[in-house]
């Protein structure tokens, strides 16, 4: 891995489909143990291994929704494990 601090940023407007197809290929890439990220202003390229944390946070305030999936890992980092389930 890595000693190297890269970072990637990308803000857009997007349908639900669209959405869905990008998370389809985050999704494969989880499964291939290499995710690739690009856009004009730059490409960063994760390779998820070991156990990941993932982090879902949800609100609705004010007529306003808001969903955040934050998934990450560190080959040194231990945590208890925590059942989800969605529907």
């Amino acid at each position: 891995m890595s000693a190297r601090n890269d970072r990637f940023r990308h803000e857009s407007l997007h349908d639900a489909k669209s959405i869905k197809a990008l998370l389809t290929s985050i999704e494969r890439g989880l499964g291939n143990g290499e995710i690739s990220l690009e856009d004009e202003d730059g490409r960063l390229v994760l390779t998820p291994e070991g156990l990941l944390r993932l982090k879902i946070t949800a609100s609705s305030e004010e007529g306003r929704q808001k969903l955040t999936i934050r998934i990450s890992w560190s080959l040194e980092e231990e945590f208890e494990e925590k059942h989800l389930r969605i529907s």
